[in-house]
């Protein structure tokens, strides 16, 4: 399956040619604490004793009160557990279960971070075992291998902690970590008797926008120890809080499966999300400012969060006005790719719309959908967080237009755009022979003019007084621009852009029909930029 990934990647990246050069001279790791991780496979230490287990806690509640032994039994509230599912659609299952699927165990010492781990006794090319902590009460999916490695007892997760009058739960906490060997792990002040419940901020720098830091919107933040696991999102404005006590330090991580709907991942997992591991910190929590001086894998994957999550805030204030993407929008950031390509591949252009590939592809079509993204953005030489968060704007247009129109519309923009070059690169890759690919071109214009027009006013509304205009011609948004500016914005000329809307003369028909007001205006536009382009 790992080879089918990789064609489609060098597929895709064949169709925009890519730099050898290294664009990021500024990709270092600028800080001591950014040095101990990277972005490779996690490196596991010495397995360690869960302090959670029902049997350390017990010990611990009769060590700190000894009245209580024999007379207070701990019953199970969690099941640490490994699940190993055999397929894409057994790990989706389980996602749609409400699983928290992590793929490293959390009973082990970490040598060195990193953003991803496969075990060594699975096969590179299948599913590696999948940790998770879940309820008594789970019900296990019949068909998905599973191991239970233990009974665990979280007092956050038995309401009867709460009516324990006189019974400091943090204290008994504090002791099994003791009584597990794993004091060490405690932090200085918590020995003390103190415990926190994390909370901080994730910002990033966008000078062009504010000199001073704005929030990381709408993204994923986990930390744990040991099984105690907790995740939330950020807020508008960068800022998060567990419910959860701690009284070690704490692993945290990104994980970028924004709330808003979108996830970026290129890890070659099936976990769609990339993580970006942000070491180990207080338990009072993890506050992390990120500039162009960062990792710029945990840069770049902040810009385009911020970017789609403003680009989905547009569109609900809009009332839908401004199409949005459709659900579980896949992005896959790629460094050095010169070009970005809106492939929809993960819901299921291509693969359900491109016969000589729906025919190689027939057994797997389901599995590679899963796995595959919808978009490729390419983020070469974005050196600054504008440059970033205008390509990224692009994509999440053009993603919400693919929303208006379906499969089938969007297949003629795959073909229009990538004409022969890509379609014989898959055939060439999967064994597929024979292809038309034969197009008019006018998907592209009308794709590219109203991304490029939907681009550039969102950013100009993020960035107030800048007068960027994005698209060079025939794909030029000033015919749109000249109408915005005199009246018929972004929330009125988006909508029109539907399945049927397939060259600039149906554009203009169809703001004829919508908008008899405007007619001096929509005929000025075309008459100034139709005729421009055609000279």
């Amino acid at each position: 399956m790992r080879n089918f990934i990789s064609a489609l990647l060098i597929a895709s990246v064949a169709v925009s040619a890519c730099t050898q050069e290294d664009p990021f001279p500024w990709n270092r790791s600028n800080t001591e604490a950014e040095a101990e991780f990277s972005h490779d496979m996690i490196v596991l230490g010495e397995q360690l004793k869960d302090p959670y287990s029902v049997e350390n806690m017990t010990k611990a509640l009769a060590s700190v009160y000894p009245a209580a032994a024999g007379r207070t039994s701990l019953n199970p509230t969690d099941y640490y557990v490994r699940f190993l599912p055999s397929d894409d659609s057994e790990m989706q299952l389980l996602i749609a279960k409400g699983v928290v699927l992590l793929d490293h165990p959390l009973d082990y010492r970490i040598v060195r971070e990193g953003d991803w781990y496969h075990d060594p006794s699975i096969p590179e090319n299948s599913i590696t075992w999948q940790y998770a902590v879940v309820p008594v009460e789970f019900d296990f999916p019949q068909n998905v291998r599973y191991e239970i490695l233990e009974k665990c007892y979280l007092t956050d997760h038995d309401a009867s902690t709460k009516s324990s009058a006189g019974i400091d739960w943090e204290a008994v906490e504090r002791e099994a970590f003791r009584l597990s060997g794993n004091e060490d792990l405690l932090a200085p002040q918590t020995r003390a008797g103190e415990s926190y419940c994390p909370e901080g901020r994730i910002t990033i720098m966008d000078p062009d926008f504010s000199p001073e830091p704005v929030g990381v919107k709408g993204v994923r933040v986990c930390c744990n120890s040991f099984v105690k696991i907790a995740m939330g999102y950020t807020d508008e404005n960068g800022y998060y809080k567990f419910g959860k006590s701690y009284s070690t330090d704490l692993r945290y991580r990104l994980m970028f499966k924004n709330k808003k709907g979108f996830s970026q991942g290129i890890n070659f997992v099936v976990v769609p999300a990339s993580v970006s591991t942000l070491g180990t910190h207080p338990a009072s929590g993890c506050s992390v400012t990120i500039d162009t001086s960062s990792d710029y894998n945990l840069f770049s994957r902040c810009v385009v969060n911020n970017a789609g999550y403003d680009y989905y805030t547009a569109s609900e204030e809009s009332g839908g006005d401004i199409p949005l993407p459709p659900k579980d929008l896949r992005i896959w950031d790629l460094p050095l790719l010169t070009g970005s390509f809106n492939v929809m591949m993960h819901h299921g252009v291509l693969l359900e719309t491109f016969a000589p590939l729906a025919a190689v592809m027939a057994e797997f079509a389901i599995i590679a959908k899963i796995i595959q993204p919808d978009v490729y953005l390419g983020l070469d030489f974005c050196n600054t967080y504008n440059e970033a968060y205008a390509r990224a704007l692009r994509v999440f247009a053009q993603a919400g237009h693919f929303g208006k129109v379906g499969k089938e519309w969007w297949h003629e923009y795959i073909v229009n755009a990538a004409g022969d070059l890509f379609m014989k690169t898959f055939a060439f890759l999967l064994g597929a022979i024979g292809t038309d690919s034969a197009g008019t071109g006018s998907h592209v214009e009308v794709v590219h003019l109203y991304s490029n027009y939907c681009q550039t006013v969102l950013y100009r509304r993020h960035y107030t007084g800048s007068t960027e205009l994005f698209g060079d011609s025939p794909y030029s948004p000033q015919l749109l621009l000249y109408l915005d500016e005199r009246g018929l914005g972004l929330e009125k000329i988006a909508p029109l852009f539907t399945a049927d809307l397939t060259s600039k003369d149906v554009l203009k028909r169809k703001l004829l029909s919508y908008y008899p007001q405007f007619k001096t205006v929509i005929m000025e536009a075309f008459a100034r930029y139709e005729d421009q382009e055609d000279e």
